[in-house]
């Protein structure tokens, strides 16, 4: 099923995300009902707040990139991730920062550069709840932070300069009163 996504100023977006165990109800259908929203929304990431539950789980599916030609050197690693996070801690960040330019299916039309470190370190578990801990670089590094700062309360605008946060004020206001065109399913803040 297709979820709506929350757009910016709903408050579970600023929540933080609370664990959840192996018998969360229905957690299998969770999970196929992210992959189906995010795909009709053409995301590569989605975390649970983006649908309305402040828990911590997000998925991601970086598949997509493998045939994008600036990641030709990691087009194997690529095509092959797609994954379930759930309770994810990130143990360490490191590496030199980089900026990239960044989007999210709750900020739809606004996209801006975010510096983030390069490598992280994560533990989580996958949807059998089988416990991983994991070092990712690269784009996957960069997907993974972002959703993971949904799940404890941050956006993307967060980590944008003081002056950026004023330019984009506007677009984020029109967001959150329901004024943007999308193309997919979306709530908006009452």
């Amino acid at each position: 099923m297709i979820l709506p996504i929350r757009a910016f100023g709903d408050p579970v977006l600023r929540k933080v995300g609370k664990d959840i165990d192996k018998d969360y109800p229905e957690l299998q259908e969770l999970i196929d009902n992210m992959f189906e929203t995010m795909y009709s929304a053409n995301g590569i990431g989605l975390a649970a707040p983006q649908i309305g539950l402040d828990i911590r789980v997000f998925i991601i599916d970086v598949t997509p990139l493998a045939e994008d030609e600036d990641y030709e050197d990691i087009k194997d690693e690529l095509a092959e991730f797609k994954k379930v996070f759930i309770n994810a801690r990130i143990l360490e960040e490191s590496g030199e920062e980089w900026k990239f330019n960044e989007g999210c299916l709750s900020i739809p039309d606004v996209r801006e550069d975010v510096k983030r470190k390069g490598t992280i370190v994560i533990e989580y578990y996958d949807e059998n709840f089988v416990k991983h801990t994991e070092t990712f670089s690269d784009i996957r590094a960069r997907v993974i932070q972002h959703e993971y700062d949904h799940i404890e309360g941050v956006l993307f605008t967060d980590h944008l300069s003081a002056l950026k946060k004023k330019l984009v004020k506007g677009k984020l206001t029109k967001i959150s009163q329901g004024d943007v065109n999308i193309g997919y399913k979306m709530r908006f803040p009452k």
